[in-house]
C-alpha cells in the first residue's frame, strides 16, 4: 500500500526547506499555505555557513544564490560615536568551507518555492489553505483540518510538520496553556537603500548601545558603474516600558518621520545614517517578539519547525538558517527511522533543548551581548575598547554564541554531510 504524504503546514523557508528535502529523499509530500499567491516579501536576513552548506547539499549553487544575495566578508560591532568594539570575518574569509550570505529574504523564499514546484509539480503545493487543527488517528496516520477558498478541508497524512510561524496553529494545540508571544520593549524599524556599501563593501555592522542600534549590510553586490548596492538596514530602540508601546501593529509601513529623530545625530565621516534612511523607497515597523521555549516539539506523528518551534529575537542572525537545519535534521532522521513518529521524536531530542536555549539566549541579546558588557562596564562610554573589555574575552564571548548556535567553525567543517548524497527513504 503506498504511505500517505507527509503534509507540511506552512509554506515559508522552513516548510519549503523541509519540502525539498523529502523531495530529494524520495518522500512524497503536500505544502498548504495560508496566503493565496506567494510573492517576495520582507527585506533583509543572513543565512550562516551551516545553511549554505546544506543548501548547496540540495543542489543550489554559488552562482544562484548570487542572483538574490551576496557573500559577508564581515561582522562587526562599533560604538554610538563610532570607536570599533568587535570585528571578524565571516565566511570563507573565516576559515569555513562554506560562505556565510545576507540575502532578500523574499527572493530567497521565492527561489525555494519555484525549485519545490519544478521537481515536484504545482499540486504539491495548495494556497489559500490555513491550518487550523489536527487529529490523531487510530491507526497512526494523521488528519490535518484547514480552513480553504471555499470552507474547511480535511487531509489525512502519515506525519504532519507545523511550519505556519510564530502564531502557529498547531503549536497552539500542541501547548494550548502555552504563554502568549513575548515582547520585550524592542521595536524596530526596517527599509533597504540603494546607497554605497562601508568597510569591506560586505559588512554586517551592528552600531549603537545595546538599547539604541543599528544594523545595517548589504543584500547585493555594488553596481559596477554607480558603486551602490542594495543596503538592509533596521533601526532599533528599546523601550523602558514595553507597555507604552503595546498598542502598535506587528508589522506595518510608517512614515520615516516617525522615527528618524532617534538616529537624526548619527553622521560619521564613513557613514550618515539619516540619509541611509531617508533614501529608502519604504519603511516597516514591527516589534521585536519572540516565544518561550516548550519542552516538546512533537505529539505523536505530529512536529514543530521554525518559528512555529523556536521563534526568536533575531539578534543572531539564525532564524532561517536554523529553520534550514530543522528541515535537514528531519530528512536525515527519516532516513534512519522511516518515514514514522520514531523519526520526529529523534528530531526532537536532538535539537529541541539546544535550539531552546538558543531562544534564550538571543533574547539576552545573543551575539549583541557584547554591546551589553560595554553598558555594564562603562555606560557606552569609552575611547579604547580594550581597556573596557579586552579582546581575548571579546573573542571568547563570540566563540561561545558561534557554539550555541551550531556554527562554530572547526566543528562544522569536521562535520559529515545531514544528508548522504543519493540517500533515498
Amino acid at each position: 500500500m503506498t504511505q500517505a504524504p507527509v503534509l507540511i503546514a506552512g509554506g515559508g523557508i522552513g516548510g519549503l526547506s523541509l519540502a525539498l528535502t523529502l523531495h530529494q529523499i524520495g518522500v512524497d509530500c503536500i505544502v498548504f499555505e495560508s496566503v493565496r499567491a506567494l510573492k517576495p516579501l520582507g527585506v533583509g536576513i543572513n543565512l550562516q555557513p551551516n545553511a549554505v552548506r546544506e543548501l548547496f547539499d540540495l543542489g543550489f549553487t554559488a552562482e544562484e544564490l548570487d542572483r538574490f544575495g551576496t557573500p559577508a566578508k564581515e561582522w562587526a560591532l562599533v560604538g554610538q560615536k563610532g570607536q570599533e568594539i568587535y570585528s571578524e570575518p565571516r565566511g570563507t574569509l573565516a576559515g569555513y568551507k562554506w560562505p556565510q550570505y545576507a540575502v532578500h529574504r523574499g527572493t530567497f523564499h521565492m527561489a525555494l518555492y519555484h525549485r519545490f514546484v519544478e521537481l515536484a509539480g504545482a499540486k504539491a503545493v495548495r494556497t489559500g489553505c490555513r491550518a487550523t487543527a489536527y487529529e490523531k488517528n487510530d491507526d497512526g496516520t494523521v488528519t490535518l483540518v484547514l480552513q480553504g477558498p471555499d470552507g474547511e478541508l480535511r487531509e489525512t497524512g502519515s506525519l504532519l510538520i507545523g511550519a505556519d510561524g510564530i502564531h502557529s496553529a498547531i503549536r497552539a494545540q500542541m501547548h494550548p496553556e502555552q504563554p502568549p508571544i513575548h515582547w520585550g520593549g524592542a521595536v524596530m524599524w526596517r527599509g533597504t537603500t540603494l546607497a554605497k556599501p562601508v568597510r569591506t563593501g560586505s559588512s554586517f555592522i551592528g552600531l549603537g548601545t545595546h538599547a539604541h542600534r543599528m544594523v545595517i549590510y548589504p543584500i547585493s553586490k555594488p553596481d559596477p558603474e554607480s558603486g551602490l548596492a542594495m543596503v538592509n538596514w533596521i533601526a532599533e530602540v528599546t523601550y523602558d516600558d514595553p507597555s507604552a508601546h503595546e498598542t502598535m501593529g506587528w508589522f506595518r509601513q510608517v512614515k520615516i518621520d516617525d522615527f528618524i529623530h532617534h538616529f537624526q545625530d548619527w553622521t560619521y565621516d564613513w557613514l550618515d545614517v539619516p540619509a541611509l534612511i531617508r533614501g529608502a523607497d519604504a519603511a516597516y515597523e514591527n516589534p521585536m517578539i519572540d516565544r518561550d521555549p516548550v519542552p516538546t516539539w512533537v505529539d505523536g506523528p505530529v512536529a514543530l519547525m521554525g518559528d512555529a518551534a523556536h521563534a526568536m529575537y533575531p539578534t543572531g542572525s539564525n532564524g532561517a538558517s536554523q529553520a534550514i537545519i530543522d528541515a535537514r535534521t528531519i530528512g536525515a532522521k527519516m532516513l534512519k527511522h522511516g518515514v514514522t513518529s520514531d523519526a520526529l521524536h529523534a528530531y526532537n531530542d536532538e535539537l529541541c533543548a539546544p535550539v531552546s536555549d538558543l531562544i534564550l539566549r538571543n533574547r539576552g541579546a545573543g551575539p549583541f551581548g557584547l554591546l551589553n558588557l560595554v553598558n555594564d562596564r562603562c555606560g557606552g562610554e569609552f575611547d579604547q575598547i580594550d581597556d573596557v573589555i579586552p579582546e581575548q574575552e571579546r573573542r571568547d564571548f563570540m566563540g561561545k554564541y558561534q557554539a550555541a548556535a551550531g556554527f562554530a567553525r572547526d566543528t562544522l567543517n569536521k562535520a559529515p554531510r545531514t544528508i548522504a548524497a543519493g540517500a533515498r527513504v
